[in-house]
């Protein structure tokens, strides 16, 4: 009979080394891969990334699942960056008893404890709303973790700097960050695994950022690796933008022009937002788009940006007050945020989150949705089961409060401002590799977008072993490479 979880025995030379796809699989949410030194009678795991499910319900109700793995037998967790989808789940995975090392770099560990409290909070707040409407299956709703928690993960977070190996696991594996470019304190991890006499190295890509973005530093190139996970958020197209400073003052200029026209922006807390701020900026001091009031409301990305001049290493800006304005501002109070509601314009709103799923931005679409003089702007990716995938894709509807909200403002796109690299820019990045890895996973992309790497690695770059690896597949790694 089968073991549980698709587990397999094997012996590969003096490296007994698998990886399980516990998330990232066919979709892009969930990240999490484990990894396993298995030489009897030890037994070592490591978890790189550690994310929440988001989007589709049915993605979402993982969240719930038993891990195959014991948290408290868990040696690390290494971390990539910050974003939800790759580090939301760590709360629970402490709560479930884990208390091992969790590494990352400085601008990630700040970044978390921003991250996991405001997640935590969405949560709370919701299962709460949930118990006081009645609509929950489970009696009573309860969250999949608190901001109580979140505060016993603070205390195991290690930050590891850029381009300095540590050893760990009695030097059994050695972790290397460099650089991504996605967001504040991505990496790329290069993990080295050492055996009795044998080396082999992974790379895990994480979310790789764009090439020549004016905030964020070009992702680092990776030279060698025996086995190589790749993401593929937009693997299978082109999304650059040959002038953004333009597209975006088209846009600008466009949801103005009706008379009290504003333009609501959803925004990712975390990167997005600081580059709108850094382009509105720009614009508005070359002349290029009118001075109207620019209102940022998202708690969590004033926070976000409150951490760039704390890090000026970490992107392009460089020191002090990077992205203010005269007529920009931070809108901290709730009942701030309520007013904005019967601002006409013209005026920008910046609010999040990106995909529209949760946080402020879902009260501003219930009342600008319906209005044919606004605009709403979406500016990255938008994954299936999102209500920013819905508007992206033309719903003349959207459910929203228990009641279905008639969209009659504009809704504009640009996906030229995505932190993801897209299809060009990952194969700029892959080419940087001296020879291919022996091995290669294609993750953290919808089937279309992995595949459709997949294919051009093997077709057209004459890449060897690439795999589109199933949800909870485990596979044995260095078997005769």
């Amino acid at each position: 009979m089968p073991e549980p979880w698709g587990k397999i025995t094997f012996i590969a030379n003096d490296m007994d080394v698998s990886l399980q796809f516990l998330g990232a699989a066919h979709c892009v949410t969930g990240s999490k891969y484990l990894l396993t030194l298995d030489t009897p009678p030890a037994r070592q795991q490591v978890l790189v990334d550690c994310g929440l499910f988001q989007g589709l319900k049915e993605l979402r109700l993982r969240n719930r699942e038993a891990l195959p793995l014991e948290p408290a037998q868990l040696a690390a967790v290494i971390l990539t960056h910050a974003h939800i989808d790759h580090s939301g789940y760590l709360p629970r995975l402490v709560k479930d008893g884990f208390r091992g090392r969790i590494f990352c770099t400085e601008p990630t560990a700040d970044l978390l404890s921003i991250m996991l409290l405001d997640s935590a909070k969405l949560q709370e707040e919701e299962a709460a709303f949930a118990n006081k409407k009645g609509f929950s299956r489970h009696h009573p709703a309860l969250p999949l973790y608190t901001q109580a928690d979140v505060q016993q993960v603070l205390p195991l977070v290690e930050s590891v700097a850029y381009d300095a190996p540590l050893a760990f696991l009695d030097g059994q594996l050695t972790l290397t960050f460099r650089e991504a470019g996605h967001i504040l304190g991505s990496a790329v991890a290069e993990v080295s695994v050492q055996g009795a006499t044998q080396r082999k190295q992974l790379a895990f890509s994480g979310d790789l950022g764009r090439y020549d973005n004016p905030v964020m530093h070009d992702p680092a190139a990776i030279a060698q690796a025996d086995v190589l996970l790749v993401e593929s958020t937009y693997g299978d197209r082109d999304t650059r933008i040959s002038d953004p400073e333009a597209e975006l003052a088209r846009v600008v200029h466009a949801a103005l022009d009706p008379p009290g026209g504003v333009l609501l922006i959803a925004a990712f807390a975390v990167g997005r937002t600081q580059t709108l701020l850094y382009y509105l900026k720009k614009l508005r001091a070359e002349g290029r788009v009118p001075p109207v009031p620019v209102y940022v409301d998202s708690p969590m990305g004033i926070r976000v940006s409150d951490l760039y001049p704390r890090h000026p290493a970490a992107h392009r800006l460089g020191h002090g007050n990077v992205f203010d304005f005269a007529g920009l501002r931070f809108i901290t109070e709730a009942a701030e945020s309520k007013q904005l509601n019967d601002k006409t314009g013209p005026a920008i709103i910046i609010s999040s989150s990106g995909m529209c799923t949760g946080g402020r931005i879902v009260h501003h679409l219930f009342h600008r949705l319906p209005r044919p003089q606004d605009t709403l702007l979406l500016i990255g990716y938008q994954a299936e089961g999102t209500r920013g995938r819905s508007l992206q894709e033309g719903a003349t509807a959207i459910k929203m409060f228990g009641e279905m909200v008639p969209v009659r403002c504009h809704v504009a796109q640009l996906d030229g401002f995505s932190a993801h690299a897209d299809r060009q820019e990952l194969l700029h990045w892959l080419g940087n590799f001296r020879q291919p890895p022996k091995r290669t996973f294609i993750v953290h992309g919808e089937p279309a977008a992995a595949e459709a790497l997949a294919h051009t690695l093997r077709q057209d770059r004459g890449w060897p072993n690439v795999t589109v690896p199933d949800y909870l597949e485990k596979q044995l790694l260095f078997e005769g490479i």
